[in-house]
């Protein structure tokens, strides 16, 4: 007599109410969403800081007491863009203003990168007298400003004049074509930019005016600000070992946690 094979036994009905255990992706799925997640998190951070933030440290003094020497910052890279049909109706385009602080790549060497305050705009007429900037024949207020040397300077203090001191081609060309009736005239699409510490800044009196197209962009926040010297931050991609010992060692009592997100803001000038 054959024995009847035995029936299969069928899944178990789901009860309502009993819990259902989720199913667990394997190895290579859970890799593969890994990798996904992940590269366009990186996408998105580096399109971020190389279109619209930029990290920038501060290697000299120019702009002192506004911007110090080791200052860490952010530049806003969107700002100054240049504005298409729509996104000028969607993002907060403005154009460079007087007052303005700016990053830009020096004319000298665009391989540079300097801060500096925008003290004229195209077709602005300037000149300084005894230290005090005049702006198309008025005398501008710039609370700003320090003057470390007590010293007048003929060329420096009194711009623009004979020069006493060695200058870039750019300036020389500068004092030729654009100097009448005593001031310096700003071409179309070029600034004119000084540093705030007045009396020790290589700024437009010596290297001539700043083309539009080498402005990066301005400060948007200071995310870190150590207490280094020129020396060491003189070449961003080159890290001495001397500095790296200093942060390791003074890293807590060198850093100026008071400046931490503090935000170099523009003065508006007349």
């Amino acid at each position: 007599m054959k024995q009847k094979a035995p029936k299969a036994k069928s899944p178990e009905a789901v009860k309502p109410g009993d819990a259902v255990k989720p199913v667990k992706a394997d190895f290579p799925e859970q890799v593969r969403s890994f990798v996904a997640e992940w590269s366009v998190t990186i996408i998105l951070l580096l399109f971020g800081t190389t279109t619209l933030l930029q990290a920038f440290v501060v290697p000299t003094g120019s702009m002192e007491d506004t911007v110090l020497i080791g200052d860490h910052m952010f530049v806003d890279k969107l700002s100054y863009s240049p504005a298409g049909p729509v996104s000028k109706y969607l993002l907060p385009y403005t154009p460079v203003q007087r007052g303005d602080i700016i990053v830009f790549k020096w004319p000298i060497d665009t391989r540079q990168n300097y801060v500096k305050r925008v003290v004229g705009v195209p077709g602005d007429r300037i000149k300084l007298v005894n230290k005090d900037l005049y702006l198309n024949g008025k005398k501008v207020t710039e609370p700003y400003v320090v003057h470390k040397s007590p010293m007048l300077d003929s060329y420096r203090d009194n711009f623009p004049t004979e020069p006493n001191t060695r200058l870039e081609d750019p300036a020389i060309r500068m004092l030729a074509d654009n100097v009448k009736d005593g001031e310096v005239t700003v071409p179309p699409d070029h600034y004119f930019a000084m540093g705030d510490n007045r009396d020790n800044s290589l700024d437009s009196r010596y290297w001539g005016f700043v083309p539009r197209g080498n402005i990066v962009g301005k400060p948007a926040i200071i995310f870190w600000s150590y207490d280094a010297t020129t020396e060491e931050l003189a070449n961003p991609n080159i890290i001495s070992i001397t500095h790296i010992i200093d942060l390791a060692t003074n890293f807590f009592s060198k850093t100026r946690w008071n400046r931490t997100f503090m935000i170099p803001r523009r003065y508006p000038l007349a």
